[in-house]
Order: C-alpha cells, then sequence, then structure tokens
C-alpha cells in the first residue's frame, strides 16, 4: 500500500498565476508511506530552492516516487493537507479578487489536472484525499512517538478556519477533545506581536531567540491585556488590542533597524504570555484526562523554549515533538491518516532520524560534480574524511558538510550542516557575520554524542536522547564558559543528541573531534545562506559554499577549499534564470515630477520582492533562452575589462541573494 502525502500550493512555480497568501499555503512538501513507513519525504523548498515554496510540490513528488522506483500511477492513495471545503473556499476568494484568471473552483478537480499535467497520468477522483489541516499535524505526532496513549496538542497560525486542537490518542486512534478557533490563535498571537518588531511570517523563531536579552516584567500588565485564562484550560486571545497597545507604548522596530532593550522586552513579554498560556491548557487536560504523555505538532511547537520548560516541569513523563511540526509536516500527517484508513497504520515505535530526503550520491558522482568547478575548487579525496574535518574544526576552520540523504523538516541534523567548534564565543558572532548573514544574537545549536550528552547538558530523569533539536535545555554551569560558541545568554542551549546507530558518519566526526580536544560536542547549524533554504545537492552545496567565507567543505568523502579565482575563471561558468524569477523595465519616481526607467528582477511577478540592476546586466541577462556562458554575454555588451570585472561582481551579488545562477554550463557537460 503506497499513499502519498502532500502540503503546498495548487499552481505551478514557473506559471505564479495564484496570488495567494502565504499565510493559506505553503511549506510544501511530499512524503511517500508504504504499508505505514515512510520511504521517501523532502521539502519541496530543498529542491525548488524557494524558501517556504507555497507551490505544488512537483520535484518532491518525483523525488519520492523515484526513490521508491514507482510512478503515480502506481500510488493508492493520494492526500493533501487541508479540507476540500477549506480549499474550495479559498479559491473562489481568489476568483473574486482575480476574475481574470481561469481555473477550476473545486479543488480536488484542481489538483488532479495538476498532477495529470505534470506526471502524465490520470489520477481517479477516488484516489485522492483532502483531510483535515489539524488532524494531519496531530497524526504526524502521534503516530511517530510511539505512545500507545497520550494527549495531543497540535497548534499553528490557521488552517482550515481553525488554530489547532487537542486530542487523546490511543492506539492508531485520535478522540478530539476540542478545536480553537482561528479568531484565538497562539500562532497569529506570535505573529501580531512581532510585526511590530520588524519581523512577519516564518521569523517567530528568531523573536524566541532574542526573548532571552529581554526583562519579560516590563512589559508583563501590558500583555495581561492581551489574553485572559478562564476555566478547565480555556482561553481568550485579543488580537485587536495588540496593535494599538504597542503603538502607544513602543518604538516600533523598522526591518533592519537596530534592536533597542524595549523590543528584547516585548520579546520577553510575548514568550512569557505563549507559555503561559500553553501551560495553563496542558495542565487542565493532563489533570482530566490522566494522560501521562504529550505529543506536539503544529508551528508553534517549533517554539523550542516553551518545549524546553514543558520538559523540565515534569508535567508530563514524556513528550515528543515531530521534528517537521510545522506545515511541512502535514504532508507526514496526511500520508499516514490514508495508510491507517487503508488497513496500514504506522508502527508504535518511536521515531529516531528523518533522513529521508535525497542521497548526495556516490563518490564517483560527488568527484564528476566538484571537477566541473575546477577553476574554482581544490579538491582532496581521503579514506578519513572524519578526523580530516575533525582537524580542520579544531583548528578553527568552518566548514560545511554534506553526507547521506537529507533531513525532513527545518532542521540540519548533521547530513547537510555547517560545523565549528563549540567552543570559542567569537565562532557565534563570526558565523552569523561571515557565513549566516543574520542578526548577531542568534544562537547555535549543539551537537553532541549521545553518550556524553548528560555530562554537559542537565537533562530530565537522565534522559539521554534528543536527536531533532526540540527542546531548549541548561547547560551545565560548570560547563558554560567551556561552550561559548552553543551557550546562549540564559545558560541554554538548543539541544541535538547524536547517535552512533542512526547516523554513523556524523557520529564518528564527532568522535575524533573529542579524540583530538576532549570536547565530544560541535556546533551546528544548517547550510545556507539568509536567502535560500538548506541545500540539498552537491551542486547547492557548492554554490553555498562559493557565496559565503566558511573555510572548506566536506562532501562525502572529499575535502574542497577554494581556488584563487580571476575574471576568466567566473566568466567560463554559464548563466541561468531560476524558473521563478522575472526581469521587469519599469518607469519609477526619481525624485519632484520626474521619472525614470529601471530594470528590475523581481521574485515570481511581485514587485515586493524586487532589486534593481544596471541596464548593461539587464540586457545581458534578457539574452538568455536557457542558459548562456558569461564570456559570451559579456562580448556583446564590452571589451573593457574594468567594464567586464563590474558586470561581473554585480552578477555576482545577484547570485549571493540566489536571483540567478552561476554553474558550469550544461551545455559543456554534454
Amino acid at each position: 500500500m503506497l499513499c502519498l502525502g502532500l502540503s503546498g500550493g495548487l499552481d505551478r512555480v514557473y506559471e505564479n498565476p495564484l496570488e495567494l497568501p502565504n499565510t493559506f499555503l505553503h511549506d510544501g512538501a511530499a512524503v511517500l508511506v508504504k504499508d505505514g513507513r515512510v520511504i521517501a519525504a523532502v521539502e519541496e523548498e530543498r529542491l525548488n530552492r524557494i524558501k517556504h515554496s507555497n507551490k505544488l510540490p512537483s520535484s518532491a513528488i518525483e523525488y519520492c516516487l523515484a526513490a521508491a522506483g514507482v510512478e503515480l500511477r502506481d500510488v493508492d492513495r493520494i492526500a493533501f493537507y487541508a479540507t476540500e471545503a477549506y480549499c474550495n473556499a479559498m479559491l473562489e476568494r481568489l476568483f473574486i479578487s482575480q476574475p481574470e484568471i481561469s481555473i477550476p473552483l473545486n479543488a480536488n478537480l484542481l489538483l488532479r489536472h495538476l498532477l495529470a499535467a505534470e506526471f502524465g497520468t490520470e489520477i481517479d477522483p477516488s484516489r485522492v484525499s483532502f483531510v483535515g489541516h489539524h488532524q494531519a499535524h496531530a497524526v504526524s505526532a502521534l503516530a511517530m512517538s510511539g505512545f500507545e496513549e497520550s494527549l495531543v496538542l497540535a497548534i499553528d497560525g490557521c488552517g482550515d478556519f481553525l488554530s489547532g486542537l487537542l486530542a487523546v490518542g490511543s492506539g492508531t486512534e485520535m478522540t478530539e477533545l476540542m478545536t480553537f478557533p482561528e479568531n484565538n490563535s497562539l500562532g497569529l498571537f506570535y505573529l501580531e506581536t512581532i510585526r511590530y518588531l520588524g519581523y512577519g511570517l516564518f521569523d517567530e523563531y528568531k523573536v524566541m531567540g532574542l526573548a532571552p536579552y529581554g526583562d519579560p516584567a516590563r512589559y508583563r500588565e501590558l500583555f495581561a491585556q492581551f489574553y485572559e485564562l478562564s476555566a478547565n484550560g480555556g482561553y481568550r486571545v485579543h488580537l485587536d488590542r495588540i496593535g494599538p497597545a504597542l503603538l502607544r507604548n513602543i518604538d516600533v522596530r523598522r526591518k533592519g533597524m537596530p534592536f533597542t532593550q524595549q523590543h528584547r522586552d516585548v520579546s520577553a513579554s510575548l514568550q512569557e504570555a505563549l507559555e503561559r498560556i500553553v501551560f495553563h491548557i496542558l495542565r487542565h487536560y493532563r489533570e482530566s484526562t490522566g494522560m501521562k504523555r504529550l505529543c506536539l505538532a503544529g508551528g508553534v511547537a517549533h517554539n523550542c523554549t516553551l518545549n524546553g520548560k514543558l520538559l523540565y516541569s515534569g508535567l508530563f513523563e514524556d513528550i515528543f515533538v515531530q521534528p517537521a511540526a510545522h506545515d511541512a509536516g502535514c504532508a507526514l500527517g496526511a500520508a499516514l491518516m490514508v495508510s491507517n484508513e487503508a488497513g496500514q497504520p504506522a508502527p508504535r515505535e518511536r521515531l529516531q532520524a528523518v533522513y529521508w530526503g535525497p542521497d548526495v550520491g556516490s563518490d564517483d558522482s560527488i568527484e564528476q560534480e566538484l571537477k566541473r568547478w575546477a577553476g574554482h575548487l581544490e579538491i582532496e579525496r581521503t579514506t578519513d574524511v572524519a578526523t580530516r574535518a575533525a582537524e580542520w574544526i579544531a583548528d578553527g576552520a568552518v566548514i560545511g558538510w554534506v553526507q547521506g540523504r537529507s533531513e525532513f523538516g527545518p532542521r540540519a541534523l548533521g547530513n547537510r550542516s555547517i560545523l565549528a567548534d563549540p567552543r570559542p564565543a567569537a565562532n557565534k558572532d563570526r558565523i552569523n557575520a561571515m557565513v549566516k548573514k543574520r542578526e548577531s544574537y542568534r544562537p547555535f545549536a549543539p551537537s553532541v554524542l549521545e553518550e556524553d550528552a548528560g555530562a554537559f547538558f542537565e537533562l530530565p530523569d537522565g534522559r539521554a536522547e534528543y536527536p531533532f533539536m526540540n527542546f531548549v535545555v541548561r547547560v551545565h554551569e560548570s560547563k558554560r564558559a567551556l561552550l561559548g560558541a552553543i551557550t546562549h545568554i540564559d545558560g541554554t542551549a538548543r539541544l541535538q543528541t547524536v547517535s552512533r546507530t542512526n547516523n554513523a558518519a556524523y557520529w564518528e566526526l564527532i568522535n575524533a573531534f573529542k579524540s583530538r580536544t576532549g570536547v565530544p560536542i560541535l556546533l551546528n547549524t544548517s547550510f545556507n545562506n539568509n536567502a535560500e533554504p538548506i541545500v540539498d545537492s552537491v551542486a547547492d552545496a557548492i554554490t553555498a559554499f562559493l557565496s559565503t567565507e566558511l573555510d572548506g567543505l566536506v562532501v562525502g568523502s572529499f575535502l574542497v577549499k577554494k581556488r584563487a579565482t580571476t575574471l576568466e575563471s567566473w566568466t567560463a561558468l554559464a548563466v541561468s534564470l531560476p524558473p521563478h524569477v522575472s526581469l521587469y523595465r519599469v518607469r519609477a519616481h526619481a525624485g519632484r515630477e520626474r521619472q525614470e526607467t529601471v530594470c528590475e528582477i523581481r521574485m515570481g511577478h511581485s514587485s515586493q520582492d524586487s532589486v534593481r540592476v544596471s541596464h548593461d546586466l539587464f540586457d545581458m541577462l534578457m539574452q538568455i533562452e536557457k542558459e548562456a556562458v558569461l564570456a559570451d554575454l559579456l562580448a556583446r555588451v564590452t571589451s573593457d575589462r574594468t567594464r567586464r570585472e563590474a558586470l561581473v561582481n554585480e552578477l555576482r551579488g545577484l547570485w549571493d541573494q540566489r536571483r540567478i545562477r552561476l554553474h558550469p554550463s550544461q551545455t559543456a557537460r554534454l
């Protein structure tokens, strides 16, 4: 029995006709389940390189089918991560605002048409299901927890006109206790507040990291106006009060502006309010149901600080947080729901690993890809990659590390990671500024050998398995000075334990670092810059390596460093445009009663995410069909070396932002 779960949108990446808000459809993914077991899963963003992709997860579906050696016609059930009624309502709302768009207003029909067009096979309506959004969240956690009985809480921003549900799970069945309406959304409560801190959708985790720098007492009374706690675990949030109150009491931060203590204190008060509400709900239902275990899913379940406090509270004997708790995880839940309906439930086993994505490939294929970049890379093959990489890190290098199958979900868990020595506090600032290109306060996570975790971190009840970075735990006070790069300002860290059984290559690397330094821990962060999703392929890794200030790259059995490059090594590369990028020449205001023609490169068709480019570069890019060698394009514009260098530098700036692609020519490869 093959069941395919889908999350994401109802249009294709190269069409862009449906200008639906990201709050409706986002985090596209595909998960293929065989007889209740996951055999392949990947988020669409890893493949189409669009963060939080809200398009049909075509590439993710293609990968899952290829991994199983099947075609779409062989799949027994296909499940989408929202109810059909909800999707139809959103399509009708879209039609009212954009009546020129010709699409079916029936989501089932639209999905089947899209799949037929992409995969060349007709889909019988009986094979397609639309499942409840929050039921999919909840099942994704319950089915992977290994618990026979538990309380299940799924909370996020919105979906299916709700913002969450609470249920009791028993075996493979789930009984709902209550649902949370959209106007009582804890996800929207958090989102509405962070808008006044210069952040927006998908930035919630940044504010969670900022909160420890603030004092929640400063705005505690103000935030008390934004929510009420009532009997029997009830609560109410007042989303309409947040904006007016914050406008009166704080200096609103705009994106890119510095943070003041005021902003830090608001972050702390927000985090405290969220924790207080969630604890209020769970205390009541823990007592009323007698459930001793808890499953968490939904976007709010990515609040690792909250999860850590639940862990230390002793309220539950065990807590399982689904590692892809955001909407991509609904693809997992949807697949498991229809598999269970067909008589093939997930086995009652605790999830140990989520290395379900594409494999990096054989050493021969890796070497072939690396050699295509010969003008930019120095390559060395080694028989002891763990020892050599550990030596690099111990000597101060910050490296990219790419091995095996990629992780499903938002965390780099040792297969698509940036790694560094966890001891020097300066490493945090260095990686934030030079590699990740993000706010300096943002913390990094430690990966520790499972058997050594208790010696460095305070682990409740002696439990040593925390493989998914789902919990913020306390670093032993005696170890905080030693672990300066991964210990947050409040003495905590977002922990990942590494098992030799579940990831031997990563375990060997950390163990080699331990042998050299005595410290069984590495700083681990996702392998990407601030403009892209986590890398997936060897080509993605090379691009990220060359467009950041990483010191080294380790892929498979290869140690990779950068060569000193010349203008000629850059112009030998080909240029192409991603399918979601568009070029525009528009009239824009240039002062009082004056306009000028400007050239823009946009992500999609929206002017809200545009960057201006020079007229010469615009003309060059307009000449590209599929791809063009940069030297050939430049020859049509100028023979002046200084001008050519300027255009190459401008192009590399767009590459850093992932608005264009630079790569060895596909024609030359053939």
